[in-house]
């Protein structure tokens, strides 16, 4: 088992949204999503949920490099990160009456790194406070301290 694996099952980390955000902000853009609007990248991710198997569903921020999609968990090992570990990695991203099913598939090492980086130079307005001073600018080892409270899904088509 990795070190980052180790010390993600030992010491769960996870920042929950404060009122604002949960009642306001996260109805907002999950509203607008369903409506076709995306904000800034914004889906909303379905995922079985890992007790009951009903769906769940939560706004994400979808990231795209070079092509390839990611989502990136900026707040640590919250609900939806859970689920799609213990399902087989499926899910799917809502975007008004387009949903897209994939296989998510977790990173770690030097490729999560880079996903990392580019995140933070896409969000860092909106999530820079979930990650203790690091941003895009950041040294590799400044990112590597961080890396294991911020799961990273790459996404392919199922």
């Amino acid at each position: 088992m990795s070190t980052e694996a180790a010390d993600t099952q030992s010491a769960p980390h996870y920042r929950q949204p404060g009122w604002v955000t949960r009642n306001v902000f996260n109805r907002l853009v999950a509203r607008l999503t369903r409506m076709g609007i995306s904000v800034w990248g914004s889906r909303v991710l379905e995922v079985s949920g890992r007790s009951t198997g009903q769906p769940r569903r939560t706004p994400v921020n979808l990231l795209t490099v070079d092509g390839q999609s990611y989502l990136v968990s900026a707040r640590g090992e919250g609900q939806w990160v859970r689920n799609v570990r213990a399902g087989d990695g499926r899910l799917a991203l809502i975007l008004g009456r387009r949903r897209a099913e994939y296989i998510a598939t977790e990173m770690s090492g030097d490729a999560k790194r880079a996903i990392l980086r580019s995140y933070l130079r896409r969000w860092k307005m909106e999530v820079g406070v979930f990650f203790d001073g690091v941003d895009a600018n950041s040294s590799d080892e400044e990112l590597d301290r961080v890396a294991p409270k911020h799961p990273v899904f790459v996404l392919s088509a199922s």
